[in-house]
């Protein structure tokens, strides 16, 4: 029987060490706060760059479409017979034109402006309304500033999207300022 008595004091020191991995138990708590807030720090990091990706992205799209913009401009103004030179009067005359008897398109359809999400785009308009030209209507800083294909030289060191100007071959030689363009929004075609 005193064996057993001793095996009972015994037990006394065990309650001792509970208290001891409760001190380690507030250290772990601490040490797992401390790495929430590094998951933390390294996820805002990640955001940071994928928000940047996604507009190198927009740019190069803006690139893309302004160029088709470009392309379609210039084409439509080379198009009909006997009306060669003349700039289209709406975005969807890009479409179809009006001009041909036949079914004629320069575009497949309206893009939006991928900087804005919307489908409206300035436009560099000539005297007598006929579209030269457009652009973005985002007043955000490029990226982009420098390194740009031979068409789009003109966009280094630009301060803003709407100054990325997009011209037809008929339009860059009576180009107006984009701040005196209008803007167009795609009817739905």
């Amino acid at each position: 029987m005193a064996i057993r008595h001793q095996n009972k004091k015994s037990a006394f020191p065990q309650v001792g060490c509970a208290c001891a991995s409760r001190s380690a138990g507030g250290f772990t708590y601490v040490g797992v706060l401390v790495l929430v807030a590094l998951v933390g720090l390294v996820l805002a990091a990640m955001g940071q760059v994928w928000h940047t990706l996604q507009q190198r992205e927009k740019e190069q799209e803006l690139l893309f479409i302004g160029n088709e913009f470009r392309v379609a401009l210039t084409h439509y103004a080379q198009g009909a017979s006997g009306q060669a030179g003349r700039a289209p009067m709406h975005l969807e005359d890009l479409l179809q034109d009006p001009r041909s008897p036949g079914i004629r398109r320069y575009l497949r359809k309206i893009y939006p402006d991928p900087m804005t999400g919307s489908a409206e785009w300035g436009l560099i308009n000539g005297p007598n309304g006929e579209i030269y030209g457009v652009h973005s209507l985002s007043e955000q800083e490029p990226l982009k500033k420098g390194n740009f294909g031979v068409a789009d030289r003109q966009f280094e060191g630009m301060k803003k999207y709407s100054e990325w100007v997009f011209m037809g071959a008929s339009g860059s030689r009576r180009h107006r300022q984009p701040g005196a363009a209008s803007v167009a929004a795609d009817s739905g075609t």
